[in-house]
């Protein structure tokens, strides 16, 4: 049977990351500490209320869920500023669903999320991509130009950057900003990884009330350790966030989802305690790779990019070989490994020497380029 599929989407290879059964799982930056029994316990109270009414459609607004993601952002964000969905992924596809489509176009920075250009495909938007520095930094001066050039109605920033870790300084921010707008168009700031930025490293919520083109997303899979929740967010001007209600669909956010995110919020100090716990064992990681000998990007995530290697995908399967799997993303010759528990990452550690160890003899310069 030919199906009428369309003429982009054929042979392409659905997007995700491995899914396999092994000791150590390093590769989706999931935060590797569940919640408490406490919050266990009254996630199953509030989904057991939640279930009692399931024969009636949730509040398509989710007014409560959006006071209290308002409250737990602070700088001023008020809850009709505030848009929710079923993870980051369906924010972002909402936003260029209202702001993309046909003979639009939406930028990115290489090295990013390998996402973004499957958002813009499904919603018939236009994907170009500039570059970013040796460091992974962005340079002011190209990113303007590249807006310039192609105006795009969508900017697509995360800060701290996936695969790399790196943030944004608030000038480069307010810099992108500016040159969006004199061309007509929106820039979002993917802060999926906002929370596990290091001391003094802001966030571009600060900008928000000053830059009516500006959206700031969140997620409540990585720090919150929510990722099976499936509940992401953003901050931005209410005509942004009205724009996204003509797109979304009804009821889009079920009673439960709404239900257990509340319960999480209530339980944010709890919940964001072993952050700082991870802020240090990625602090550690970084320095510890380098000690190795290799190159790691300045994380302001849960995770560190790290190489550079001649064949990475032997040293992928080499860890994946012992137990250890990490992500095979970014620029070649980088992998990318999340942060675990001290017990997980000392496994990385002890199967990553092993890799490099065992390579035939001389060959320890070969992989490392």
């Amino acid at each position: 049977m030919s199906l009428p599929l369309r003429e982009d989407l054929r042979g392409i290879e659905p997007y995700g990351a491995p899914q396999l059964d092994v000791p150590v799982a390093l590769n989706v930056n999931e935060n590797p500490y569940p919640p408490s029994e406490a919050v266990v316990a009254e996630v199953g109270a509030a989904v057991a209320d939640a279930t009692r009414s399931l024969n009636r459609y949730p509040d398509r607004e989710f007014t409560a869920l959006r006071e209290d993601l308002a409250a737990y952002l602070g700088h001023g964000v008020t809850a009709d500023q505030v848009w929710a969905a079923n993870g980051s992924n369906e924010v972002m596809l909402q936003i260029l669903q209202a702001f993309g489509g046909p003979g639009r176009t939406a930028v990115s920075f290489a090295p990013t999320y390998s996402m973004y250009p499957e958002y813009a495909r499904d919603a018939m938007t236009g994907w170009v991509v500039g570059h970013r520095e040796d460091d992974f930094s962005l340079d002011v001066d190209h990113a303007a130009a590249v807006v310039s050039e192609h105006r795009p109605s969508v900017v697509l920033l995360p800060s701290p950057n996936n695969p790399t870790g790196t943030a944004l300084p608030l000038t480069t921010v307010s810099a992108v900003s500016a040159a969006a707008s004199d061309v007509g168009g929106v820039v979002v700031i993917d802060e999926a990884y906002g929370e596990f930025r290091r001391a003094g490293t802001p966030s571009a919520l600060e900008l928000l009330h000053e830059t009516p083109n500006l959206v700031v997303t969140r997620t409540m899979s990585k720090a919150f350790a929510l990722a099976g929740a499936r509940l992401g967010y953003l901050a931005a001007s209410t005509e942004i966030t009205d724009a996204l209600r003509v797109v979304r669909l009804p009821y889009h956010l079920s009673a439960v989802t709404q239900a257990v995110a509340r319960v999480a919020l209530r339980h944010a100090d709890e919940l964001l305690a072993r952050v700082e716990d991870l802020r240090e064992e990625r602090d550690l990681t970084v320095a510890w790779l380098r000690a190795e000998g290799l190159r790691v990007a300045d994380s302001d995530a849960n995770y560190a990019l790290f190489g550079t290697f001649a064949d990475r995908h032997a040293v992928w399967q080499g860890l994946l070989d012992r137990g250890v799997l990490v992500r095979e993303t970014g620029p070649d010759g980088w992998l990318r490994v999340s942060v675990g528990t001290p017990q997980e990452m000392a496994a990385f550690k002890t199967a990553l020497q092993a890799v490099l160890t065992c390579a035939p003899a001389g060959r320890r310069e070969e992989v490392l380029q």
